[in-house]
């Protein structure tokens, strides 16, 4: 297996750190979006998006970070991360859309402004990222985890860009059940760290 990767992206950052999580023998390969490898006619080839993360298991192509999540969850039978039944799996994807609605359109765009110089109202897009952080906060009263009794797939697709949040000047001291998760998935075995940029809070 192959993982497109770049260190700085959360989506590539969720890609990774299930697939260590579940212990899978993945060649990471960085793409580098600086010079444009992700618009190459090669990469286009196999992902027309252009996007990162994106695995290759032998041919079987699979971008996108939930997705890869889905299928390397499927794949090794891993039934304790991706559940089988019809409420466990209807829990688990309502926080995949979540994570691929609110969060990028929050904290993953706020992160952008401070990194990118993206052209996103910051205002707008902290507001939106303390809306759905209040929502996580609501939930995980008298809960360990999001969407189980014990961690699953929606757990890392919340995590990167909520452990990242204050790079886009969004403020997590007054989440403090969020901030216990957080911990909680970083003491996970075979949890992989999301590097920190000297952007925004954490600068």
């Amino acid at each position: 297996m192959k993982l497109y990767f770049h260190p700085i992206s959360g989506h590539a950052h969720r890609a990774r750190l299930f697939l260590s999580l579940i212990g899978a023998d993945v060649e990471v390969v960085d793409v580098d979006l600086a010079k444009g490898q992700h618009k190459s006619p090669e990469y286009l080839a196999l992902n027309r998006f252009g996007q990162v993360p994106l695995l290759d298991d032998d041919g079987v192509i699979v971008p996108d970070s939930n997705a890869i999540m889905v299928y390397a969850a499927k794949k090794f039978g891993r039934t304790d991360w991706l559940p089988e039944d019809p409420a466990g799996a209807a829990a688990v994807q309502r926080w995949l859309s979540v994570a691929a609605g609110q969060i990028a359109f929050g904290p993953a765009a706020a992160r952008l402004v401070t990194i990118f110089n993206a052209g996103f109202n910051p205002e707008e897009v902290i507001g939106r990222a303390h809306a759905v952080l209040k929502v996580i906060e609501a939930e995980l009263v008298g809960r360990q985890w999001i969407a189980a009794d014990r961690p699953t797939i929606a757990d890392v697709a919340l995590y990167s860009y909520i452990a990242r949040a204050p790079e886009g000047n969004v403020d997590l001291s007054d989440y403090a059940n969020v901030r216990a998760w957080l911990g909680r998935i970083e003491a996970l075995p075979g949890f992989v760290a999301f590097g920190v940029t000297p952007v925004g809070l954490a600068a």
